[in-house]
């Protein structure tokens, strides 16, 4: 009996670790997700991503030259497969994890950035299927994004480029988590929306927020709750996420001229009350001739975006 077609696709995450089977459709055939347990170490944490392949391989029937894809938080070195550091994990300094991996396995492995590879699972099997340039935003506890170019996805030159949220949007805005003064990711992120959060559960505005988060710290979801009854200030708020949203978006399809922007991450829960303020904001920003081409999309493929983008890059090496 022959072996199945398909890649091994690995999604290493400050908590958990994903690794999946996939069909050269995208179609997931066979996944294990464990703890990452981040805090042993670079070495333990490749020979347990090296068990969890194997173990999915033998499961799925995978060939034994089957490559692997792994989607990893940067900054990293593409082309020399090298972490070169990540705050989520402990240790993790210039870990060469492509080439550890691929001598635990015996398998080809190919290493990208998680956030371009959310944008390539988009691209190839997600949202943006038809489109061959395209810019993706994952509003997540930070905002990470990708850009594929002709189909392919684009590094820079040193392979640490698309920190989309890290635009500038407005140079007098709230400082960032990176120490910059008004990205993005000062606007839209969980993080900010959940400190804005605190900031008006401690005013006279904040008594819907408080209600909302009921036990829970005030955060993101206290503010979507709230503002889906009504609440001025949370719907201000989020308001305020969607207009920097725009801004942002305006700023990409003209610097991009993208067939499609795909916007995903945890704080669209909020739907239109952060994306219309965000369509209003972005005529604002981009030119009328490329706006008009580029479609506004929701993210189809959740939390899967970033496997299914390892499993593509894998496909690539295996082409």
């Amino acid at each position: 009996m022959g072996s199945e077609p398909g890649v091994l696709a690995v999604d290493l995450g400050g908590t958990n670790l994903r690794v999946a089977a996939v069909t050269p459709d995208g179609t997931v055939v066979h996944r294990m997700t464990a703890s990452t347990r981040e805090h042993s170490g670079p070495d333990s944490v490749i020979e347990h991503m090296a068990r969890l392949c194997r173990e999915v391989a033998g499961a799925a029937n995978l060939a034994s030259d089957a490559p692997i894809g792994v989607a990893s938080p940067g900054p990293l070195d593409p082309v020399t497969g090298v972490v070169i550091f990540t705050p989520n994990l402990v240790g993790w300094q210039n870990v060469p994890l492509a080439s550890e991996l691929s001598r635990l396995t015996g398998r080809a492995t190919r290493l990208a950035n998680d956030a371009n590879c959310a944008a390539l699972g988009e691209a190839r099997f997600g949202a943006a299927v038809g489109y061959a340039n395209v810019v993706y935003l994952g509003l997540g506890t930070g905002v990470g994004g990708g850009v594929i170019i002709d189909g392919k996805m684009y590094e820079g030159g040193n392979g640490q480029g698309v920190e989309l949220g890290h635009v500038c949007v407005s140079i007098d805005g709230p400082r960032c988590s990176c120490g910059a003064i008004g990205c993005l990711e000062a606007y839209a992120a969980g993080w900010a929306v959940s400190h804005e959060a605190e900031l008006l559960a401690d005013s006279e505005d904040g008594a819907a927020i408080l209600a909302a988060a009921g036990d829970r710290k005030p955060d993101a979801r206290a503010v979507i709750a709230a503002a889906r009854s009504g609440d001025p200030a949370s719907l201000a708020l989020l308001a305020r996420a969607g207009r920097a949203l725009g801004a942002a978006c305006g700023a990409f399809i003209n610097i991009f001229n993208p067939n499609a922007v795909v916007i995903g991450g945890g704080l669209t829960a909020a739907g239109d009350l952060l994306l219309e303020p965000a369509r209003v904001a972005l005529a604002s920003y981009a030119f009328r001739s490329l706006r008009e081409q580029a479609a506004i999309l929701p993210a189809a493929l959740g939390d899967d975006n970033g496997l299914k983008g390892a499993a593509a890059i894998a496909l690539d090496l295996s082409a």
